[in-house]
């Protein structure tokens, strides 16, 4: 499928490799020397860039395939651990040179149950991970000790960490809740709201974050302000939400819902609020969506095999294919260059952003 809005390309296909699974999970190290990526069979591997070889990347096997589904991954701020959760529960890899291939297996202590969130403290190696209707908080400077934050009126739906490390936000039934991460045993804030919250992002100056839910609305809170912005309208459930982190106050957010990309801004006037774009094309479920590092430029990955790439997150520009049967993850390199996907029958495609595009060209 093609499009008289595409314009001339700004990213080329520069590697392709295949895993034996769905494609559950993609994520970059912090220094984009590492991509890790898992699947539906279990794997775990890593894909170490070697740009000066004729092999440009590097396959590290770190968990062979077996009968238990690996569904998210994450290094932490510095990169040296990487986690993996799933069916299995939790593993960790720890890696003490950022720079090379040393990574070892790390033994956790966690209840037994299905993992299918996590995230690390942006500003310290914290890793936070659910547990049915908690979160438990492992730290790698305490490894024998854990936090256990109980969520209670459901499984844990939805996590992630404010910018500066400082609060924890996790969402599932009638709402979300955010704990201080100076203080665990301080009560949580509570947000109520009357259905079950999927999906939460903060923005990156921490001042806003926003919330999907099953009710197809979204909430968004101001720090200190109990009283959200609700946006309703949409078709279904809102899946994903993603945050804009180019130089933009108050930043842009993106939010998924079925076949469709809905833009929100900040208005002017408070009495207006947020106002929105919507940008169509797909024809399947979008499954990703992220902007570009510091920059406008959005990502829509979805199951009709396409990815989009929207200009300033209004217009396309371009459309990525690799997936025939879908995508099903897809993440930027820290920097902005490179766009890793990965695809239902276990594609991995990775797309650099070539000269005539703005950015880095890697060679």
């Amino acid at each position: 499928m093609k499009s008289k809005t595409v314009n001339s390309q700004q990213f080329d296909l520069y590697f392709a490799q295949m895993l034996e699974d769905y494609v559950t999970a993609i994520a970059w190290s912090p220094q984009g020397k590492f991509l890790a990526t898992s699947s539906a069979a279990g794997e775990v591997i890593l894909w170490e860039h070697t740009p000066d070889r004729q092999e440009k990347w590097q396959r590290i096997p770190l968990q062979t395939t077996h009968a238990q589904s690996v569904d998210c991954l994450a290094f932490s701020s510095d990169g040296h651990f990487l986690a993996a959760g799933g069916q299995a529960g939790v593993k960790i890899w720890q890696n003490q040179d950022v720079e090379v291939n040393q990574w070892q297996p790390l033994n956790i202590t966690h209840s037994s149950a299905w993992v299918d969130r996590l995230a690390w403290n942006p500003v310290s190696n914290q890793l936070a991970f659910s547990l049915g209707r908690t979160i438990q908080i492992w730290d790698a400077t305490t490894p024998d000790t854990s936090t256990t934050l109980n969520f209670a009126a459901s499984s844990v739906l939805g996590l992630d960490w404010s910018s500066d490390g400082q609060y924890l936000a996790i969402a599932g039934y009638q709402g979300v809740k955010i704990w201080e991460s100076r203080d665990w045993n301080e009560d949580p804030y509570v947000f109520d709201l009357p259905t079950a919250s999927v999906a939460i992002a903060w923005a990156g100056d921490s001042k806003y974050f926003a919330i999907g839910n099953m009710d197809r609305t979204i909430a968004v809170f101001e720090w200190n302000n109990p009283n959200p912005w609700v946006m309703r309208g949409f078709p279904g459930k809102i899946r994903q939400i993603t945050w804009s982190t180019a130089n933009q106050n108050p930043p842009l957010f993106a939010a998924a819902s079925v076949e469709g990309v809905v833009v929100w801004s900040k208005h002017p006037d408070e009495l207006v609020g947020w106002e929105s774009q919507v940008l169509q094309h797909h024809l399947g479920v979008i499954q990703a969506i992220a902007f570009q590092p510091n920059s406008l430029l959005l990502a829509s990955a979805a199951e009709d095999g396409l990815i989009c790439l929207w200009h300033k997150a209004q217009r396309l520009a371009q459309i990525l294919e690799g997936a025939p049967q879908g995508f099903s993850c897809l993440a930027w390199h820290p920097q902005g260059q490179l766009l890793a996907a990965g695809g239902k029958n276990g594609e991995l495609c990775i797309w650099t952003q070539s000269r005539r595009g703005q950015g880095f060209n890697l060679r």
